[in-house]
């Protein structure tokens, strides 16, 4: 799992599609998305720390960028 694509298949696989047109809030129901399946143990923990990973990295670029924009 390299991209937050590689996220969005990865729910998708679920039968979860997350799109609000908000990217942050995006970035965060996928967050919650993810921590449901590994509690659940349908996810392994490796691909659980890497999606939280690059949620966690996007999440913080896009906070940033809303930062500059002000």
């Amino acid at each position: 799992m390299e991209t937050i694509y590689d996220i969005q298949q990865l729910l998708k696989r679920f039968g979860t599609i997350i799109y609000t047109g908000d990217r942050l809030a995006d970035l965060e129901l996928m967050e919650a998305e993810v921590k449901e399946l590994y509690q659940a143990q349908f996810i392994e923990t490796n691909e659980y720390q890497m999606a939280l990973l690059l949620l966690r990295q996007e999440a913080s670029r896009v906070r940033d960028k809303k930062g500059e924009g002000s």
